[in-house]
């Protein structure tokens, strides 16, 4: 690592946070010259956020930033450049580790320090600090931040698990430490959620390379989209089983409405994107972790756009489209993936097999679908 350049940040979070310190620690140890910032957003009800600096030594200083909007990740976004800009103007900092808090999740804020990149310095990495012996008790937790003390603002209305599932998931390297609990199905359970993630123990003395390996704050979010995300594959080991569910057929919108909360409890994690035979136009997400589903309209599906618009989508929406090119349906599917520890495959399987449209429904088109259903004002009411 060389100090030529603009300064080089990387982003270092997850609500393990013992296991997230422990990582901070060890970049400040490994990279002589590095600086570690951490916003302390525990003390927001009360109107301020607390930011601490720090070095291989210790703290160095200390300040309060106020609340905007009543909101503390507002209030860190407003703070965090100008301190990395001051840092960058000194000339002394190798690394600047930015060291986020509990709750806060990676992809907002790396996307504020890319677009500030003129101001001396660059984003390098984002890395997710993770104990898998807490990987399964965090992703199956269903309660709201507010009630654990962790949300970042009034309105916050996250849940432990799914801010979990996506400060995971967005980092392409999780730095995991040496945990006493942890056993063969934590360590089967880590790798099914992001196969595609570099895992890192934290006392490997590896963390230096990996904090400055780079970072593509456009591709990361495309690889967020559920039209173009990478799920993971169909595995089973240590007891831990991920099944990839693909369909082209539609859904009958009132069978799954009335299966939803099953299908939502039966895995502690899953994802993917699907379609219901009434909105053969929507390309609908499913996100659910902790027993929370979270179903969103994500636009349309690119089958449903004249070609003059092909052009005016960002070439990962067209480049996966035409991948998975149906002559009938184009690119409408059904890819669902679930993972967890004691996952009844066959049952799954069945479930969701029994919430497609059947041959006489095919045969008899719309009219043969019952109107209205659940989905029309989950869907309505959320556009």
């Amino acid at each position: 690592m060389t100090s030529e350049g603009p300064m080089p940040v990387v982003l270092v979070g997850g609500l393990h946070a013992d296991a997230r310190r422990e990582t901070v620690a060890q970049l400040l140890r490994e990279v002589p010259g590095s600086v570690a910032l951490h916003h302390d957003l525990s003390r927001g009800p009360a109107g301020a956020v607390r930011r601490s600096i720090r070095d291989g030594t210790g703290a160095t200083s200390w300040g309060e930033t106020p609340l905007v909007n009543d909101c503390a990740c507002c209030a860190l976004r407003e703070d965090l450049v100008p301190e990395l800009e001051r840092l960058a103007d000194g000339g002394l900092t190798r690394l600047a580790v930015v060291e986020l808090w509990d709750s806060v999740e990676p992809r907002g804020m790396a996307e504020v320090i890319a677009a500030h990149g003129d101001g001396g310095f660059r984003l390098t990495n984002v890395l997710t600090a993770v104990d898998p012996a807490l990987v399964l008790p965090c992703l199956s937790n269903g309660d709201d931040l507010a009630e654990a003390g962790l949300a970042a603002a009034v309105t916050d209305r996250r849940t432990v698990g799914d801010t979990f599932a996506r400060q995971l998931e967005y980092a392409p390297v999780l730095t995991v430490s040496d945990s006493p609990g942890t056993g063969l199905d934590d360590l089967a359970l880590l790798r099914q959620l992001h196969p595609a993630a570099r895992r890192i123990r934290v006392a490997s003395g590896q963390l230096a390379r990996a904090a400055v390996a780079g970072f593509d704050v456009a591709a990361a979010a495309a690889a967020q989209h559920p039209a173009c995300a990478r799920l993971p594959h169909d595995c089973d080991e240590h007891g831990v089983s991920t099944l990839v569910w693909e369909r082209r057929r539609p859904f009958h919108a009132g069978r799954l409405f009335e299966a939803l909360e099953d299908l939502c409890c039966t895995a502690v994690r899953s994802r993917g994107r699907f379609w219901l035979a009434d909105r053969p136009d929507s390309l609908l997400a499913w996100d659910a972790a902790g027993g929370a589903l979270c179903v969103e309209d994500a636009g349309p599906w690119m089958a449903s756009l004249p070609d003059a618009a092909w052009e005016l989508m960002p070439a990962e929406r067209r480049t996966a489209a035409a991948l998975d090119w149906h002559p009938e349906h184009g690119d409408r599917c059904r890819h669902l993936v679930f993972t967890s520890p004691g996952l009844d495959r066959a049952g799954l399987l069945s479930l969701l097999d029994s919430c497609l449209l059947t041959d006489d429904e095919v045969a008899s088109g719309p009219d043969a679908w019952p109107r209205p259903t659940g989905f029309d004002q989950l869907l309505d009411t959320a556009a």
